[in-house]
């Protein structure tokens, strides 16, 4: 009801409630019977005081039937309506279904029921029925639960009614279509699979995203006399010159301008209007390609329906013919699409067959907008196969984690499905109107506390975590934090800062150089900072094989960031790595190791199609490493400087 108070404050509600002790409804005083069923409200706008009364509701006391509150609410509905709103009658029929309905004077209670709903479907009534079923009581009788079961099944095949169970407040709260949005065709038209091969086709929207309601300006200004007064707030813009403030400049003489480098680009309205595509109204067939070619995530926006024009019998043939011969073929359609003429852009999709398995709802299909090659991000991540095997999760940690996800799944076995998205409201929205209501009648009340039925969606259940507590556990010793120590400064940091005669505190210090910073625990180059830990490696002094390990660390951290690298966005780091490895290698005399390096990293490139990346190396002056630079090189500085320019050999 705070939903309809909002979006549709014109719709009109009334309440019946049966299973009372008291009877209080007109039929029983027209034609009698139709007791325990009482009107608690008539049809009129909804208030304020029709939420009240709902937050208020009694407890049945007697078994009640409902069926005679169906019939009850059918007779107020036609009496205030009559013949019209046809289309805009709707009932909801919220009942646990545990009581038995009375047995009809002629005929069985399955002819009754399609009785009411021929009747229902001849005044142009809507009924929504919610069976609210959690946790059963043993004094419940199960025959007839299924009777009435089957009974209110009758009804979406004889009517336009849609039965649907629900186990929780919160389920319940999202069966409830308080808002009612009509049906609405974003196109009507050919499915255009050749120029002589066409099919008609209807297609809605199938999913679309709630917006946040819309908060206006308005003004108190207005005199408490104006019962007319909108109070809303009109903003104007007025345009004027630089030179001349005061003078108004008018919409002909304004132009727009886009900015293309320094330059400022006018372009009018005809102009702008001539740029623009447009296409003709269309949906036409590009062609069909394995559904495994198609990613999930490729998927973009809404979801919409495809079926077959109604009442058009070759056109509802042709949609289930095709969408049966996808589906046996494991095969998916790509279309592209003008929803409407002047249209300004096309969309390319995927269109999915959706087989029905009901004889009275017809074959159809999805239909999903796939994304350009500019909305698409790639982002290149290291594959878990390259990181070292303390990194990767043994046997136990494997075990746990599948555990932890088995223990905490929504849909365990012999069970329903827990926030199901048919059920399942948006606890945002919900939120934003049980304030808005509180507001309307304590301007200043503070914004209540989210509500327990809403934590349900927004909170793990207790009780569900309660009952996976062993495995929480034995998931988290299985993967012990532990606290990251502050890392320490690169050895080059610790003597830039000392000989600078600085200290953290901002003091000067006398130039001395501790034998502490030369000594790092450092025993692999990591991810975090590769550069500081290849220092730290260089600098160890209590083995030898210390330097070759941390050369050969950054030697497969440059080769893996090219591997990885797309379109040359790993080509500044891997540049700073190298630069490290060549200075390291001058400092420790070991020049041999970082030319060899240098001249298969060359190769390598050549191989994998990076020589951008060589040109860029040349335009950075990297170097072989020469005699003058250390002394154990055989390379001259003219070798040095023409290494990376000589021309590579010609493959026969």
């Amino acid at each position: 009801m705070l939903s309809v108070l909002i979006f549709s404050k014109y719709d009109e509600v009334g309440v019946v409630l049966y299973g009372t002790r008291e009877t209080n409804n007109d039929l029983t005083n027209e034609v009698g019977g139709y007791e325990h069923v009482t009107v608690l409200r008539d049809i009129k706008v909804v208030d304020g005081d029709l939420i009240e009364a709902l937050q208020q509701l009694p407890r049945g006391t007697v078994d009640g039937d409902f069926l005679d509150a169906i019939v009850v609410g059918m007779d107020m509905l036609i009496k205030k309506y009559g013949e019209t709103n046809k289309g805009k009658k709707r009932l909801c029929l919220i009942t646990n279904a545990v009581c038995p309905i009375k047995d009809p004077y002629e005929g069985t209670k399955e002819d009754q029921i399609r009785t009411v709903a021929l009747q229902m479907s001849a005044h142009g009534m809507r009924m929504e029925c919610i069976v609210v079923r959690g946790k059963m009581t043993g004094d419940v009788n199960k025959r007839t639960m299924e009777e009435n079961d089957h009974l209110l099944n009758i009804f979406p095949t004889k009517g336009s009614a849609n039965v649907a169970c629900v186990d929780s407040p919160t389920s319940l709260l999202g069966a409830l279509r308080t808002r009612s949005i009509s049906p609405v065709t974003i196109f009507r038209g050919d499915l255009e699979l050749s120029p002589k091969l066409r099919i008609k086709v209807w297609v809605y929207k199938k999913t679309a995203e709630e917006k946040f309601p819309v908060l206006k300006k308005y003004s108190d200004k207005a005199p408490p006399t104006a019962n007319f007064a909108t109070h809303e707030v009109k903003i104007d813009f007025e345009y004027r010159n630089v030179e001349d403030p005061k003078k108004v400049v008018p919409p002909e003489q304004r132009i727009k301008g886009y900015r293309y480098g320094p330059q400022i680009i006018p372009i009018s309205s005809a102009e702008l209007d001539a740029v623009k595509f447009k296409p003709e109204k269309s949906v036409k067939l590009l062609g069909f390609t394995d559904a495994s070619n198609i990613l999930r995530h490729y998927y973009m926006k809404d979801v919409n329906i495809f079926i077959a024009e109604p009442g058009n019998s070759k056109a509802s043939l042709s949609v289930s013919a095709l969408a049966r011969a996808m589906t046996e073929m494991n095969k998916v359609a790509i279309l592209r699409c003008v929803w409407r003429q002047g249209q300004g852009s096309v969309v390319v999709g995927v269109l999915t067959p959706n087989i029905s398995h009901k004889d009275t709802i017809p074959d159809s299909f999805y239909f999903n907008v796939l994304p350009f090659a500019e909305d698409v991000r790639e982002f290149q991540f290291p594959s878990f196969q390259n990181l070292p095997l303390p990194w990767q999760p043994n046997e136990q940690q494997q075990k746990a984690a599948d555990n932890l996800v088995e223990i905490l799944d929504l849909a365990p076995y012999g069970k329903g499905e827990a926030l199901q998205p048919d059920f399942t409201p948006n606890p945002v929205l919900e939120r934003f109107y049980r304030s808005v209501e509180l507001k309307s009648k304590q301007p200043d009340a503070p914004v209540p506390p989210l509500d327990e039925t809403l934590k349900k969606i927004t909170e793990p259940d207790p009780d569900l975590i309660t009952q996976s507590k062993f495995v929480i556990e034995e998931f988290r010793r299985q993967f012990e934090l532990k606290e990251n120590p502050k890392l320490k400064k690169s050895t080059r940091r610790i003597m830039r800062e000392k000989l600078s005669g600085s200290d953290d505190e901002g003091g000067t210090v006398e130039p001395k150089l501790d034998a502490q910073m030369f000594n790092s625990n450092v025993e692999g180059i990591g991810n975090l900072t590769p550069v500081q830990d290849f220092e730290a490696m260089m600098s160890r002094r209590d083995n030898p094989d210390w330097i070759n390990k941390a050369i050969n660390g950054m030697k497969s951290k440059i080769f893996n960031l090219l591997e990885d690298s797309y379109e040359g966005d790993t080509y500044q780091k891997a540049l700073e790595y190298i630069v490290a490895l060549r200075k390291g290698c001058i400092l420790e005399q070991e020049p041999k190791l970082f030319n060899d390096f240098l001249g298969d990293l060359v190769k390598f490139c050549s191989e994998k199609y990076l020589k951008g990346f060589i040109e860029f190396l040349a335009s950075k002056e990297i170097t072989l490493i020469t005699k003058k630079e250390a002394i154990d090189s055989d390379v001259t500085e003219d070798e040095g400087r023409a290494f990376m320019a000589k021309p590579e050999p010609k493959t026969e």
